[in-house]
C-alpha cells in the first residue's frame, strides 16, 4: 500500500482531553490547523479534505472517583468514531492525518487503520512507552494506555474497539524517544518484546542509526507504516505546550530528521499528532513545531 502517493489526505481532528490529567490538549487540533497546517500540505502537492472533528461530549460530568479508568465510557465512544472515519477514509484509498487531543485518540486511529491494514508496523514517538493497562495503571489516564490496547492488552470496552482481531503484534512496534517508563510498562515491554529507543540510545547511536533500525523492524513484513508523535518525545524546550513534559527529550533537528528519513522509506500509510495544549504553549511553539514536523513527513525539503 502506497497511500502517500495518492496525494489524497484526509485530516481529522479529536478535540479529546479526558484521556490526560491537563485541561486544554482538546484545543490541539484547532491550535495545528491554525498554524497553515492546510496550506503547508498544498504546497508539497497535497489534496487535502478537513473532514473537522470527531464529536467529543463536553459536559460529561466529572469521573467518579470509584473508576478505575478516567472518563472510559466518553473515550470509548469517541475512539469508536474515530476508528470508523479512519476505515472509511482508508476504504476510498486516501491517507488519514488525525489531530489530537491527547493520545488516548491513537486507539481508534489505529483500530481504524488495521481494518484495512492486517500486518501494521508502528512507529511511536514518545516521552512515554503508554503500554499501562488497567491493572498497571497508577493515574487512570487512558492516554497511558493507548499502545497496550492497540497491542490487544487493557479493558475490554477499549481493546474490542474495531474487532478484538484487529490489534498490532508486538515485533512490528518501535517507541522512540523514550525516558519515563513505569514498572509495570517495564515488565510489559519486556515480556512482549517490544523494542524501545530511549533517549540513551539516541544520545549513544545518533538518530540515523536508531531510524535504520526503526523502520528496519516495522517494515519487516508488514504492509505498511502508521507514525503515532507525541510532541512530549522533543524537549520542553523545542515543545513546552504538552501536557506532561519530561526533560532530555529529541531535539528540533533530530525530530525532524526522523521524519525526513520516514518519507524516505515511502512506507507509511497513516500519521498522527497528538498531545499539542495550547494552554500550555508559549506564543503557538508548539503547534507550529507540529505542522513543521507534519511538513518533513509529507516531503518538505531545506533545499
Amino acid at each position: 500500500m502506497k497511500a502517500l502517493k495518492s496525494n489524497q489526505i484526509s485530516m481529522i481532528g479529536v478535540p479529546l482531553q479526558y484521556g490526560a490529567d491537563r485541561m486544554g490538549v482538546d484545543m490541539g487540533p484547532n491550535a495545528i490547523r491554525g498554524s497553515n497546517v492546510l496550506s503547508r500540505l498544498a504546497s508539497l502537492g497535497y489534496q487535502i479534505d478537513d473532514l473537522g472533528d470527531i464529536h467529543v461530549n463536553r459536559t460529561i460530568e466529572p469521573y467518579q472517583t470509584g473508576e478505575k479508568l478516567k472518563f472510559l465510557k466518553e473515550i470509548n465512544s469517541v475512539n469508536t468514531q474515530l476508528c470508523e472515519k479512519v476505515s472509511a477514509e482508508m476504504a476510498k484509498g486516501r491517507f488519514p492525518l488525525v489531530l489530537g487531543g491527547d493520545h488516548s485518540i491513537a486507539i481508534g486511529t489505529i483500530k481504524g487503520v488495521l481494518q484495512h491494514v492486517n500486518k501494521l508496523g508502528v512507529i511511536w514517538f514518545d516521552a512515554h512507552t503508554d503500554v499501562n493497562t488497567h491493572e498497571t495503571t497508577f493515574s487512570g489516564n487512558i492516554h497511558g494506555m493507548s499502545l497496550a490496547v492497540a497491542l490487544g492488552f487493557g479493558h475490554p470496552d477499549l481493546v474490542s474497539i474495531g474487532g478484538l482481531e484487529a490489534k498490532l503484534r508486538p515485533e512490528n512496534v518501535v517507541i522512540i524517544g523514550a525516558r519515563s517508563i513505569d514498572q509495570g510498562e517495564r515488565t510489559f515491554l519486556k515480556e512482549k518484546g517490544i523494542r524501545v529507543f530511549t533517549m540513551h540510545d539516541i544520545d549513544r547511536y545518533g538518530m540515523k542509526l536508531v531510524m535504520e533500525e526503526a523502520l528496519g523492524i516495522v517494515t519487516n513484513g508488514t504492509d505498511g507504516v502508521h507514525l503515532s508523535l507525541d510532541l512530549d518525545g522533543m524537549d520542553p524546550n523545542e515543545a513546552p505546550g504538552v501536557g506532561t513534559p519530561v526533560s532530555g527529550g529529541m531535539s528540533y533537528r533530530e525530530s525532524h530528521f526522523a521524519m525526513e528519513m520516514l518519507y524516505e522509506r515511502d512506507c507509511l500509510v497513516s500519521a498522527e499528532f497528538v498531545e499539542v495544549n495550547p494552554m500550555l504553549d508559549q506564543n503557538n511553539k508548539t503547534a507550529k513545531t507540529a505542522v513543521e514536523l507534519i511538513g518533513s513527513v509529507f516531503g518538505e525539503r531545506i533545499l
